[in-house]
């Protein structure tokens, strides 16, 4: 089992490894993964274009579903069990809380903590106190990992380490907001498992496999750990993601041949590295996720956000763990591979779109509604602005 994301040379009670004599076991990138392919450009040409220079395209197509499929917001009614479809503003408490009750095995347990508006009379160490205590109710313990209820991308997401983790992330997160403190699973595998089924249609498919690798670099005993990011040939054209995060550590000299990982979260934009996994489906895969998709009520489009000890395991169906379940706003995220073309991550993304409208009008005539826009107007606002008051993630 490799050691949890750890900045520098901190130990997971956060005190510095050469003060405290404590000897981690050293990390082993990309463990229980397949290998990690290194040939190619570190980046593709297109992976890191803002949104208005990605997806114009895209949206266009979107605006062809909606006028032949005659609604806007028929992606909102995709996922009719889940708040907007998981289109925009979804509790991901809810659609955890709702797949807790279908398919419990799978995911891994949480609770939700609500930030109080008001202060607490004895400050931010009471509220990590009373967080803890319900922890400990659940069967849960540190560490753990805290996430923003309503957010995407990655945001806000951090490792939870001690008692003081948690009142700095309570300190920084937004009042009046919900975040989950989710069980760590603590391996180095991640993937994430897109699905589609048509209402009525007794199967549905797995349609994608995005294989995530955290990004690290590897010590030589004399650079810092500042010009092993500069000299890295990925992380070096993606500074901005590592540096603020390691602000602390920059000028730390990693000892020879230790790997130091730059990232926690397997989200793209904090710095995963996304690999093209959708040759690695087998029958037995797509099985367990069809099933485990049919037994959450009026689940029809979305992603799986899986960690795993050994992917082969997963190959067989079995061995992986539900962190999230993205409903209608997520996307097939084998497109930021970086062989993948430009043209053809166009392409995925528009046929995703399709089946988005189909699945959303074939709902429309079973009887389920979109969102209202004064809805989708507020849900959208409000993740906008929680979204940038999160504290940094990991």
């Amino acid at each position: 089992m490799t050691t949890p994301y750890i900045p520098a040379f901190q130990s997971p009670s956060g005190t510095d490894q050469a003060s405290s004599g404590v000897v981690l076991a050293k990390p082993q990138p990309h463990r229980g993964m397949p290998a990690f392919d290194t040939s190619g450009p570190p980046v593709s040409f297109f992976e890191f274009w803002p949104m208005w220079a990605f997806y114009p395209p895209v949206l266009l197509y979107a605006l062809w579903q909606m006028v032949r499929h005659r609604g806007i917001l028929l992606p909102t009614a995709a996922n009719p069990s889940f708040e907007g479809s998981g289109f925009v503003g979804e509790s991901k408490a809810q659609i955890l809380s709702l797949a807790m009750r279908h398919v419990p095995n799978w995911i891994a347990p949480f609770i939700a903590v609500d930030r109080p508006e008001d202060a607490h009379p004895q400050g931010v160490a009471a509220e990590a106190r009373s967080a803890l205590a319900r922890m400990r109710e659940a069967g849960l313990e540190l560490p753990m990992v805290a996430k923003p209820d309503m957010a995407c991308r990655g945001a806000g997401v951090k490792v939870i380490r001690n008692r003081l983790d948690l009142e700095s992330y309570l300190q920084a997160f937004p009042r009046g907001a919900r975040l989950l403190l989710q069980r760590l699973v603590p391996f180095e595998g991640e993937a994430g498992l897109f699905y589609c089924r048509l209402p009525g249609q007794t199967r549905g498919r797995l349609v994608s496999i995005t294989l995530k690798y955290f990004p690290h670099v590897v010590g030589d005993g004399h650079r810092t750990l500042g010009e092993l990011i500069a000299d890295d040939p990925r992380a070096g054209r993606l500074s901005h993601l590592y540096l603020r995060r390691h602000q602390g550590h920059l000028d730390e000299v990693p000892p020879a041949d230790w790997p130091v990982r730059l990232a926690f979260a397997g989200s793209h934009s904090r710095g995963a590295i996304f690999r093209n996994g959708n040759q690695f489906v087998t029958p037995e895969l797509e099985i367990a996720v069809d099933e485990i998709a049919r037994r959450i009520p009026e689940f029809h489009f979305g992603r799986f956000d899986v960690r795993f000890e050994d992917f082969e395991e997963v190959r067989r169906g079995r061995g992986f763990t539900i962190l999230e379940i993205n409903g209608a706003g997520a996307e097939s995220t084998h497109i930021w591979d970086r062989n993948t073309g430009l043209f053809q991550a166009w392409r995925d993304l528009c046929r995703q779109y399709r089946w988005l409208f189909e699945i959303g009008a074939e709902n429309r005539r079973r009887g389920f509604q979109p969102m209202s826009w004064k809805a989708f107007r507020q849900a959208w606002r409000r993740e906008k602005e929680l979204t940038a008051k999160y504290p940094p993630a990991d």
